[in-house]
């Protein structure tokens, strides 16, 4: 089996290939922006696993091209029957003034966009029993959004890819950015559930032939590479101060704990029916009240194909070219 993995090079994308890894049976694909250091980072988990089936591609979520030319470049290659996709890789900035190359709000277009498009490319090559994972976060909650981090706020899906459109985007950047993080986690699960619904009623998901779509959230990581892009304060505390206080307080978790917890969610028989659903962990949770909301789902949905410019020759969860307006 084929397993593709988002951000492979770092953190807990890193720390899930490894973990994968570990049976040489799987091929594992590990997609990044930086093919150098998905090299190296295969050279590590070879290493350390033995398992020589491991396969570095480049990948920039931030780059709707990029996405198009991996799905392409994937099909293209000789590798066991494609079963996985984990959506991993995210960013966090202190600001929304960031675009990607569609000139869509960057933390967007990584988080949510780059994902959406990514995944809907690789259905027609997933075979079932297959897997796709949205790694979201408990910030997408407004109850856990608590102390430095914002709380999501969802009004137009079109607002998210484009905030200067928003009338009432807070006047503070650094605050606008930390509320564009845990709004496009709230995509995330949004996402899954409304894929999970949409697979099952096109037939795409059977109970015979299952694919099945389930978010997860690994918890608070202080000190991985979300943080790269903090400046000062705010640095200091997610690189020096936060990883400290966890150790001592006991709270959060590690790349290498989370890891463990999102490749049982992979992998493991007991789970091979079960979707639409969050995770914390190992443990299904309800999410957020906002993260049920049909309507918002179905605006996120539409809004999301528009702005991806997808087709239906391209997914078979889009019928027709989408005509929402997304100014």
């Amino acid at each position: 089996m084929t397993i593709v993995i988002t951000g492979a090079n770092r953190g807990l994308g890193y720390a899930t290939a490894s973990a994968l890894a570990a049976d040489a049976t799987r091929t594992i694909v590990l997609a990044g922006r930086d093919v150098a250091s998905l090299r190296a980072a295969v050279q590590r988990i070879e290493s350390s696993t033995g398992n020589t089936s491991l396969v570095p591609m480049a990948l920039d979520l931030a780059d709707l091209a990029s996405v198009r030319a991996f799905a392409a470049n994937l099909r293209t290659r000789n590798l066991p029957p494609l079963r996985t996709i984990i959506c991993n890789a995210g960013i966090s900035k202190m600001t929304v003034q960031e675009r990607s190359a569609d000139g869509y709000e960057v933390t967007c277009a990584v988080n949510h966009l780059g994902h959406f498009l990514l995944v809907h490319l690789l259905l027609d090559q997933l075979q079932p029993p297959a897997r796709i994972l949205f790694v979201s976060s408990g910030v997408h909650d407004p109850k856990q959004a608590s102390g430095p981090m914002e709380a999501p706020r969802y009004v137009r899906a079109a607002w998210l890819a484009r905030p200067e459109h928003d009338p009432n985007l807070p006047a503070d950047d650094e605050k606008a950015g930390g509320q564009a993080y845990a709004t496009s986690k709230l995509c995330n699960v949004l996402t899954t559930y409304e894929m999970a619904r949409r697979l099952a009623a096109s037939g795409l998901s059977t109970p015979e032939a299952p694919i099945t779509v389930n978010a997860f959230a690994p918890g608070l990581m202080a000190g991985t590479g979300l943080g790269r892009d903090s400046e000062g304060r705010t640095r200091f505390m997610w690189y020096t101060v936060m990883p400290l206080l966890s150790r001592l307080m006991g709270f959060g978790t590690t790349p290498a704990q989370s890891s463990a917890d999102l490749a049982y969610l992979a992998t493991d028989p007991t789970l091979v029916d079960v979707t639409g659903k969050y995770f914390q962990g190992r443990e299904m949770v309800e999410s957020s009240a906002e993260s049920y909301d049909r309507d918002k789902a179905a605006d996120l949905w539409q809004t999301s194909i528009a702005l991806c410019h997808l087709q239906p020759h391209e997914s078979p969860l889009v019928e027709e070219p989408s005509r929402v307006h997304t100014a």
